[in-house]
């Protein structure tokens, strides 16, 4: 089925919720996949706000929506209404896909792998290697659970310490990883960034429409870094043009969403859609706007 041919009484719903959901690329990247493969299924967003969280929920079982796709501010909220959560996402403490089995809601965090699969596929090499993650939300959590098998040393920043210092603890509770939360100023970056190999943006700073924003100022990079910013839109963050000037390699936020977007599709659906194609239209769209 596609978004151009008629939708029936038979045509099955996927969709993403979050709050506000206007920027998702999400059904840019699904719809074209889904009517490659001729399913009979639609993909939407849906704007929740968190005082309805429950009860769309309960609607997700009520109205047999087969997949959701949850995003900020939900990921950790939502858990508590999931009736089986993968022991990973559980660890991490978010999660980012919700699979309907006969009203039983299963979920994980795609995220993570996502992730990971975006960094290896680019080169990037994470064994051994000392790392900053700016941001302690459900992104950050994921990436740092992941990468934490293999690195050497972590440091979690946010503006808000107490909460950098807790996640940091979670992880190093359940991970055996030198993992430490600071807090996220000029001076705190100033004394890390020397000291890592790779920096990772999962911060919402620099994110369209405030462009010209970056969470570290240029001259506090080094041209050892390897720079990855979660931030798909814009494709190329101001982050990511100052360290690509300087020398350093850069990630930008289009692949992870792909790749975890890929995940969700075939544990939903047991296809494998076609990620040229996902992700040439997010392309295609962002250029336009």
């Amino acid at each position: 089925m596609s978004v151009g041919k008629s939708i029936t009484s038979h045509t099955k719903i996927l969709c993403v919720i979050g709050h506000p959901i206007e920027h998702s690329m999400s059904p840019t990247m699904w719809n074209p996949a889904l009517q490659e493969l001729e399913l009979d299924y639609i993909y939407i967003a849906f704007d929740v706000h968190p005082d309805n969280l429950k009860e769309a929920i309960n609607g997700i079982k009520s109205l047999g929506i087969k997949g959701v796709n949850v995003t900020i501010p939900h990921k950790k909220a939502v858990i508590k209404y999931i009736d089986e959560v993968d022991p990973i996402a559980l660890k991490i403490g978010a999660i980012n896909t919700i699979k309907n089995e006969d009203g039983i809601l299963k979920a994980r965090n795609t995220d993570a792998g996502g992730a990971k699969k975006s960094l290896l596929d680019k080169g990037c090499e994470f064994s051994g290697k000392n790392i900053l993650i700016l941001g302690s939300g459900g992104v950050s959590r994921s990436i740092a659970y992941t990468l934490a098998e293999s690195a050497n040393k972590i440091v979690l920043t946010d503006i808000i310490e107490e909460r950098a210092i807790a996640v940091a603890n979670e992880i190093r509770s359940s991970m055996k990883v030198d993992i430490e939360g600071k807090l996220s100023n000029k001076e705190t970056i100033k004394d890390i960034i020397n000291k890592v190999n790779i920096l990772i943006n999962a911060t919402p700073i620099g994110m369209y429409p405030k462009v010209d924003e970056t969470p570290i100022s240029k001259e506090l990079l080094h041209n050892d870094l390897y720079v990855f910013d979660v931030i798909y839109n814009p494709l190329e963050t101001r982050l990511m043009r100052d360290a690509a000037e300087i020398g350093c390699e850069t990630l930008g936020g289009l692949d992870m969403l792909v790749n975890q977007g890929i995940l969700a599709f075939e544990w939903w659906l047991n296809k494998k859609p076609n990620k040229d194609l996902m992700k040439n239209k997010i392309i295609e769209y962002l250029r336009l706007i």
